[in-house]
């Protein structure tokens, strides 16, 4: 478990380190899961460990967005004068996730027919 968090830790410091180096607009922990990923593929297969943590993590996934909602709700006075482009941004990030997960699933059951003799 240790060694599955301490990995995800340094995919996180590895992409914080090459945003600010680079200067990307992007967040360092999105960078590091990419790198991750891209890690990941070339090692082509994740290791138990990893899996069965990011598992864990995965379940009480709720718990992390607490301090987000939190953080939202001690700025409301302003969410509520700009309503529009924060309803705006979730109905687009929705619709944005819900193409996404379509398109997957649909890449991943054509690979499971493929794969299937």
């Amino acid at each position: 478990m240790i060694y599955a968090i301490a990995t995800l830790f340094v995919f996180q410091l590895i992409g914080e380190v090459a945003v600010q180096a680079l200067g990307l607009p992007l967040p360092g922990p999105l960078v590091g899961m990419l790198l991750l990923f891209v890690a990941l593929l070339l090692y082509g297969r994740v290791p138990d460990a990893l899996s069965r943590t990011t598992g864990t993590l995965l379940q009480h996934m709720m718990l992390l967005f607490i301090p987000a909602v939190t953080g939202v709700m001690m700025h409301f006075g302003r969410v509520a004068s700009e309503w529009q482009p924060f309803l705006a941004a979730c109905v687009g990030g929705a619709a944005v996730t819900l193409v996404v997960t379509a398109f997957t699933l649909r890449w991943m059951l054509r690979l499971q027919k493929k794969q299937t003799p």
